[in-house]
């Protein structure tokens, strides 16, 4: 999700009174104390509430990360943290509600006046822009540039990667060629999206969508400008829209944004903009992250997916009070490409011989970890059931003999060998893979662990050749849902109209027509209830297909940096902070 340009504070004196602020405010006398004495903070005081809530403005907000976002290309990227740092530099014509908990999945307007009219069939999106919206060299930001932003989904030759639900929507045929091969001369040709003047768009569905608002809010709709894109490296300094500036970025290194004084606040309704400046500062060693955030030389991890085992008994028992403990929405688990493994059989095998509660353990416990998970539709969505257990994972113990039947069936009695593809930058994926690797050798299952750059995700496991030519019989990741709704979380995973040469996250390349045509029909649905039941239809077939074995319900323990105001835990971004909001007590 988020890069960063960050500086390390050079000051001696700035240190040890950032260091001075953890050390007083969560010691306070009281070490792991919870009930909020000592300052304003509490455990999971900023989950589901504002903690620290402010208007002051100034200040550098500093992130730090171990993880490189996919891309920083509004279009392209597809990690969460980056969806949540965009919102920095990237509008959409609507955008989530800068609310704490459930009330942020609201939709309200942000570049448009208001959520958009509909008409009755479902099938056209009137929207008009707001007066004032000026990208950063103060040109306004026009409707012919949220069609080109769009436009550029299409284009997966030249940027691949992110989420193609409005390609899907706009264009099922695959008519549109993207804006890089439009023979039109305004590289406009979209017919689905038609703009009779700067201030209006309107989107003709050739099929209706009862989640098309949702895509719209997503990173994916922000406008661009054409004269302004280039392409492949749009990336490494996106045009803004929104109310900071792309200044210095070094990748796998830093990041640095300043104020657009272009963005005018009165056009804006859902960030704040406090900081002067927001940096990230990028390391590939997470203990240390965790260590230079308990010590106050950074507010927070960019990609909040929690502090690491070596710290965590640390930051629980000295310094409660600086971190939260959300639900995430996120399933973690773990995927069975079927090209390199086709047997239905010996997936059975992977997944009956796994050990859950080993699993879970690995990925720190049901309070850092998340509760078992059995299935792949996580409780939020309409049509999950966390009871449904086809495989018997719930009793966190492996079944040796169901393993041992199914490696009978698909022909390897004695087991077989396969590798294990992890990100190298997650300690507690990699202790996953571990506990995976240790289960299955009890029935024969040779597992080798490849530990790959997690910032080279879309090229790696996200290309269907190369998980193919390395053999990679188990993937290792994770999922939240891109909106929620069952589209919204199973359908990039599942769907084989998804499956995309690189940028791919569909790994299992389920391709079941079966589970493609129930997408069709809870797609058109609109009642939420009946579409869950359809929702709850297409989780069961995955399941049966044995290309998925899911660990936990994911919660993190995430840090909070004593220097930050408006703290709060948003449900719409997966349950870190918003970003959007965050200011800091200089």
């Amino acid at each position: 999700m988020l890069k960063s340009s960050q500086r390390r504070i050079a000051a001696g004196a700035l240190l040890a009174a950032a260091t001075m602020v953890v050390t007083t405010a969560c010691g306070g006398g009281k070490g792991g104390d919870d009930t909020g004495k000592g300052g304003d903070l509490a455990f999971n005081g900023g989950v589901n509430k504002v903690l620290n809530a402010s208007d002051k403005k100034g200040g550098e907000l500093k992130f730090i990360g171990s993880q490189e976002a996919d891309s920083w290309d509004p279009q392209r990227g597809y990690y969460g943290f980056m969806w949540d740092f965009s919102r920095y530099y990237a509008r959409q014509l609507v955008t989530f509600k800068a609310e704490p908990g459930a009330a942020s999945t609201e939709l309200v307007s942000d570049l448009a006046t208001d959520t958009g009219t509909v008409s009755e069939d479902g099938l056209t999106y009137t929207f008009t822009l707001k007066d004032g919206v000026a990208w950063e060299d103060g040109k306004p930001i026009t409707s012919k540039d949220v069609k080109y932003g769009i436009e550029r989904i299409w284009a997966q030759d030249v940027i691949s990667g992110g989420p193609i639900y409005l390609q899907q929507v706009l264009d099922p045929k695959g008519e549109y060629s993207g804006p890089y091969k439009d023979t039109s001369a305004d590289k406009l040709g979209l017919k689905a999206i038609e703009t009779p003047d700067d201030k209006t768009i309107v989107f003709k569905l050739p099929v209706a969508n009862g989640d098309f608002l949702q895509m719209l809010a997503m990173p994916s709709a922000s406008p661009v400008r054409a004269d302004k894109d280039t392409g492949a490296k749009y990336g490494l300094k996106p045009f803004s829209s929104g109310p900071y500036k792309w200044q210095e970025y070094t990748p796998n290194k830093s990041i640095l944004l300043v104020r657009n004084d272009k963005w005018d606040a009165k056009t804006d309704t859902v960030r704040k903009a406090l900081p002067d400046k927001v940096s990230v500062t990028f390391t590939t060693n997470a203990d240390d992250m965790d260590n230079r955030l308990i010590e106050g030389e950074y507010d927070l991890d960019i990609n909040a997916t929690g502090v690491g085992s070596a710290a965590r008994q640390k930051v629980l028992q000295q310094y409660k009070g600086n971190v939260d403990n959300p639900q995430t929405g996120f399933i973690r688990y773990a995927v069975f490409p079927q090209t390199v493994t086709p047997n239905i059989e010996c997936r059975k095998a992977m997944i009956y011989a796994a050990d859950t509660k080993s699993l879970q353990t690995a990925r720190g416990g049901p309070q850092a970890g998340g509760d078992i998970a059995s299935n792949m539709l996580p409780p939020a969505i309409k049509g999950a059931d966390p009871k449904d257990d086809p495989y018997g994972k719930l009793s966190g113990a492996p079944d040796l003999a169901k393993a041992k039947d199914a490696l009978k069936k698909c022909g390897k009695p004695d087991g077989f060998k396969t590798t294990i593809a992890v990100r190298n930058n997650k300690p507690v994926e990699i202790a996953t893979a571990e506990s995976m690797q240790q289960a299955l050798k009890a029935v024969g299952i040779d597992a080798q662990i490849d530990q790959f750059d997690g910032a080279q995700t879309s090229g790696i496991i996200g290309s269907p050749k190369t998980v193919k030519e390395k053999g990679y019989g188990i993937i290792i990741m994770g999922w939240g849902a891109d909106f929620p709704t069952g589209q919204g979380f199973l359908q990039p995973l599942v769907d084989g109209r998804f499956i995309l040469q690189s940028g791919n996250n569909n790994f299992s390349e389920l391709n079941d027509p079966a589970i493609n045509g129930l997408f069709d029909q809870a797609l058109k649905e609109t009642d939420p209830n009946k579409a869950g039941e359809l929702y709850k239809q297409i989780n069961t077939k995955v399941s049966e297909a044995a290309v998925y074995l899911p660990f936990t319900h994911e919660k993190n323990i995430i840090w909070r940096g004593s220097r930050l105001t408006n703290v709060y835990t948003a449900d719409a971004y997966n349950g870190r902070y918003d970003y959007a909001s965050l200011g800091v007590v200089k």
